[in-house]
């Protein structure tokens, strides 16, 4: 029986993508997500099971993130310089799926009959190849992938959702069931090794599936939706690659949108666990609040499409960040009642699923910038932006949860909360995010490439007709 033919968008683009296409891409993001999960894990890991002081995990995981910087644009330097004929992006999914499975597990299998020096050093190296190498090779041609399989960009934010939405289940699956899971094995190392295990044999089979239903070009059943793929261009000299996304201003703009969402992920992944521990005194509460937050989860990726087609990308983002906002300032006023805090905490939740459906969206609008002022798109440095502003961002907001323990001379063997651990854990918690969310409004608010992308599409379009 033949396939009802997909027909155009609202721009008169083809659309190319089918539910089979969608659902494949999305299994790469659970899989990233499971990375940059599991990573956000690491600070309560380990403090609390391997014993080790939360200012020395924090140093070290943010020596990381600042090496880890480079190899996102190397990555994607690497990538825009692959040989003429070849495949850029699929390949490299393909190489990463048992590296992914084995360092999931090693990352929590630290030495504990070791000195303390020993056993920082080995969660620097195992954290750096784990997120500066492994994670940083899938992500950039993950990342490009979205702008060479379609050009339209309502099958960009679709696939962006579809994205969003395998990365949060990924991430609640984290949040809601490594800590009810781990105490049920036992609550001890061997108990977090288990967890990581089975998370990396699914991880792995879902980036094959990706790398399976993965395509280099809009193709539409088959069938190539053009004459042929984009023509490969010019490789762009290293330096000068750099000098031009400094200077797209909107490149820049997605670049701090993804690392402020990534802050606010990266604490959200661990902070909660803090939270329940010593306000509410039960660390298990984790597995409710979880629960809870699958409910603005499921709301936020129901509602986000319809944001989208009402207000457009950028308007969504701003009305989102406002809902963020909101629901910290008024934490503020009772942060230690939990119905009160659980239900306004679904504001946070809800608040940063537009971002996660639209920062691929947003940063391949800055890629079509890059063509129309510098001639060229460099797909592969430009989505550096998303895989360095995850990684970075979670970074920072794993950090920024040790930092704030180690001033307060946190104690995970203390019985009483003193005032400076508390306000230590209100500032990851609540101050933080807070201050996320106003930062990404004021980015939003100074964003306007979305309402000039048709005249620029137009200009394209006249220079390759004259370039014929």
């Amino acid at each position: 029986m033949a396939k009802k033919p997909l027909g155009k968008d609202n721009l008169g683009i083809q659309k190319v993508m089918r539910m089979p296409d969608y659902l494949g891409d999305a299994a790469g993001q659970f899989s990233l997500n499971a990375i940059s999960g599991l990573v956000g894990q690491l600070t309560y890991f380990y403090t609390e099971k391997v014993g080790v002081a939360a200012g020395a995990i924090a140093t070290a995981l943010l020596i990381v993130k600042i090496l880890d910087a480079f190899t996102d644009v190397i990555m994607g330097y690497i990538v825009d310089h692959t040989a003429p004929g070849k495949e850029k992006y699929r390949p490299w999914i393909l190489r990463m799926v048992l590296p992914v499975a084995i360092m999931m597990v090693l990352m929590f299998t630290v030495p504990t009959n070791v000195s303390t020096p020993i056993q920082i050093v080995y969660m620097f190296i195992t954290n750096f190849l784990f997120t500066a190498v492994i994670y940083t090779i899938i992500c950039v041609p993950y990342q490009a992938i979205m702008v060479v399989r379609t050009n339209s960009q309502e099958e960009r934010a679709k696939m962006g959702t579809w994205r969003a939405a395998a990365g949060y289940v990924s991430g609640m699956i984290i949040a809601v069931m490594i800590i009810p899971i781990t105490n049920m094995l036992g609550g001890d190392q061997k108990a977090w090794i288990m967890f990581s295990a089975g998370l990396a044999v699914v991880s792995a089979i879902l980036l094959f599936v990706t790398y399976k239903t993965s395509k280099e070009y809009a193709v539409e059943d088959g069938q190539e939706a053009a004459a042929a793929p984009e023509p490969e261009e010019e490789s762009v000299p290293f330096g000068e690659a750099l000098k031009n996304l400094f200077h797209n201003k909107y490149w820049v703009m997605a670049l701090i949108l993804a690392v402020c969402s990534n802050i606010f992920y990266g604490l959200s992944n661990s902070s909660g666990t803090y939270y329940c521990k010593w306000i509410y005194g039960d660390d298990n509460l984790m597995g409710i609040l979880g629960g809870v937050g699958l409910i603005p989860t499921i709301l936020g990726f129901i509602v986000t499409p319809i944001l989208i087609k009402t207000l457009g990308v950028t308007k969504s983002l701003r009305v989102s960040f406002v809902i963020g906002i909101v629901g910290n300032v008024l934490r503020m006023i009772n942060p230690y009642n939990f119905v009160y805090n659980a239900v306004l905490g679904c504001f946070s939740t809800f608040a940063n699923i537009p971002m996660m459906c639209l920062l691929g969206t947003i940063t391949a609008m800055s890629i079509d910038y890059n063509e129309y002022k510098y001639g060229k798109r460099m797909v592969g440095s430009s989505q550096a932006a998303a895989s360095f502003g995850s990684k970075v961002g979670n970074g920072l907001g794993t950090s920024l949860i040790g930092w704030c323990l180690a001033i307060a001379a946190y104690d995970a063997a203390a019985t009483v909360l003193t005032p400076a651990v508390k306000q230590a854990i209100f500032t990851f918690n609540i101050y933080a995010p807070l201050a996320m969310f106003v930062i990404m409004f004021i980015v939003a608010m100074k964003f306007d490439l979305e309402k000039k992308l048709p005249g620029i599409r137009e200009e394209l379009d006249k220079r390759k007709a004259q370039n014929k």
